[in-house]
């Protein structure tokens, strides 16, 4: 069996004093996902992050809610957590196994930091692991000097960093028409 697992599709995303991102269908991607996904009767999970540190997008409860067409429908699980990855101080990895999920399709945001390393995690903890790239958005990040990195590059560098060693790399199409 496998699940879908929508990371951080939230509120706090939208805020305007993001930086610039990369991919502006990456929603309109992660909806297709999660639209094929239920109809293929997969689990649909939904990670939310509550952010903590002073300066977190994610304090507000506003902020902290899903984006619009992003929350669960029905019985679908919410895993909230407070760090990158979705397994750490979370139920997540226990209720996969109950349920008897072998396989993981991940989407989300941003990918180079709860998306990456819950992909790296649930590689490491023994999943069969499918990223769908153009389902996940990276903004740009500051470099140690102060210096804007652009968000596209940061997008190819993380997926060449986790194709085959943590996850297949695949297109939202290509998934689609698997």
């Amino acid at each position: 069996m496998r699940a879908l697992l929508m990371i951080d599709v939230q509120q706090g995303f939208l805020n305007p004093k993001q930086p610039i991102r990369n991919n502006k269908d990456a929603e309109s991607n992660m909806l297709r996902l999660m639209e094929h996904c239920r109809q293929k009767e997969d689990l649909v999970i939904h990670i939310q992050h509550l952010g903590t540190a002073e300066d977190s997008f994610f304090l507000s409860e506003k902020n902290r809610t899903f984006q619009k067409g992003f929350g669960p429908q029905g019985d679908e699980k919410v895993i909230q957590k407070f760090v990158n990855s979705a397994f750490i101080g979370t139920d997540l990895e226990e209720y996969l196994h109950q349920q008897g999920i072998h396989e993981l399709i991940i989407a989300g945001l941003t990918l180079p930091h709860c998306v990456s390393t819950t992909t790296r995690m649930a590689a490491n903890l023994g999943f069969d692991v499918t990223l769908i790239e153009d389902a996940c958005a990276t903004y740009a990040l500051r470099d140690p000097n102060g210096h804007w990195l652009d968000p596209q590059n940061l997008h190819y560098y993380n997926l060449a960093a986790l194709n085959h060693e943590f996850a297949k790399i695949m297109t939202t199409q290509e998934f689609l028409d698997m």
